[in-house]
């Protein structure tokens, strides 16, 4: 699930210590009532054992391969080893292959059943999901569009933070376009987000999210990437994840203070060596003088230099001031908390994800019914979120893909 090839299923994580130990209901109800039903549909003993020894089987094959990949991609075994045990053991479980796969039509059916319709489930929602994607990354909004209704993008900005949720990395998206349509007003801090897993198991606190600006400084729009691995457990509540969101966003503002202010004084050190080099009288060639300085002259300027780097307190241009004293970092920071006090609202796309007219009849099949009934049936995003419902907002959205 975590990395998009599964729908969304209840995951309850049972110990606090053991990590993995999970409770999944709807698996569990799953296998009671197929448990039921084989039982009842078979009546036999050696039915149920031959469905058991194709699965045994299909389990050692696969977990060679991954060993085997394990060998060659992160222990880097010798090329030799790592030849000889899939052919090995390969050998062996082809035998047990071949016994078991003449069992096939008394039980032996079963597991491969369940693992076609697994099979599917996992590629329709995979495949579906790309599409999605695709689509909204055809749909982004421009820049410049932004740009052209101002700081107040056309309409009203009240207090208060309006978190736009979305799959982008980069670009607006287009359900920002519907809000502004459909919104009489909108928040005066605006953080699109985007949720990703990372392949990493764990992703520490303090690097969960990567903040960019967008627009000018007076749009007060952010874009933001929480990163998770694919073993975190999303346990946190919407008031932890909010403040988390804040001081990580306060962080970024100073940060693009202190490098603006650093480099505005490395631009004015750069324009004073500039003066002083055209206040060097330049001498006329052919009056006898040298064209260069003299060496006791480069030794003087050199030492002087020297004397200026190597103080405990360098001076900076007069022009510089302490992030402190920034007037802008204030505002912002001032108008950031501001906003964080009026509350949050959470800004969600109810999509609806369609195939287009001209699409094959085997696309629409698989969009319009089998993922359209995976989405409906999978569970939402708004649950995930674990924020209370008077805080979201749906607008609606179809993708035609």
């Amino acid at each position: 699930m975590a990395l998009g090839c599964f729908p969304r299923i209840k995951i309850i994580h049972t110990s606090k210590k053991v990590m993995g130990q999970i409770y999944i209901p709807v698996m569990n109800w799953f296998l009671m009532v197929m448990c039921i039903i084989i039982v009842a549909t078979f009546r036999s003993t050696n039915d149920i054992a031959n469905a058991y020894g194709i699965a045994e089987v299909g389990v050692m094959m696969v977990s060679t391969a991954l060993v085997t990949l394990v060998m060659l991609l992160i222990w880097q075994t010798n090329l030799f080893l790592v030849l000889c045990f899939p052919i090995l053991f390969g050998a062996v479980e082809f035998v047990y292959l071949t016994a078991v796969l003449s069992k096939i039509q008394e039980g032996g059916w079963l597991p491969l059943a369940f693992s076609s319709l697994f099979l599917c489930i996992m590629y329709t929602w995979n495949y579906g999901s790309v599409l999605k994607y695709q689509s909204e990354m055809r749909g982004k909004i421009s820049l410049d569009f932004i740009l052209d209704l101002g700081a107040t993008l056309g309409t009203v900005r009240v207090p208060g933070i309006g978190l736009v949720y979305n799959e982008l990395v980069q670009g607006i998206p287009s359900i920002f376009g519907q809000l502004l349509v459909t919104l009489p007003a909108m928040h005066s801090t605006i953080v699109f987000v985007c949720i990703k897993y990372v392949p990493v198991p764990y992703v520490p606190l303090e690097e969960r999210f990567l903040f960019r600006r967008v627009g000018q400084k007076d749009y007060h729009m952010f874009r933001s990437v929480a990163r998770y691995g694919y073993k975190d457990v999303r346990k946190e509540d919407h008031g932890f994840f909010e403040q988390l969101l804040v001081e990580s966003l306060e962080k970024f503002l100073r940060r693009e203070a202190q490098e603006i202010a650093l480099e505005a004084s490395t631009m004015e050190a750069e324009r004073d060596d500039i003066s002083v080099v055209s206040e060097v009288p330049q001498t006329p060639a052919g009056d006898g003088d040298l064209q260069t300085p003299l060496l006791s002259d480069q030794r003087s300027g050199d030492n002087n230099r020297m004397a200026a780097t190597d103080g405990s307190d360098p001076v900076l241009p007069s022009s510089s001031m302490s992030l402190e004293e920034d007037p802008g970092l204030e505002y912002e920071l001032s108008a950031l908390r501001e906003a964080m006090a009026s509350g949050f609202t959470y800004l969600l796309a109810h999509g609806d994800v369609r195939a287009r007219k001209e699409s094959v009849f085997t696309k629409k099949f698989v969009i319009n019914y089998f993922y359209a009934f995976l989405r409906r049936n999978c569970r939402a995003g708004t649950a995930t979120l674990k924020v209370p419902h008077s805080n979201i907002m749906r607008v609606g959205m179809t993708y035609m893909v």
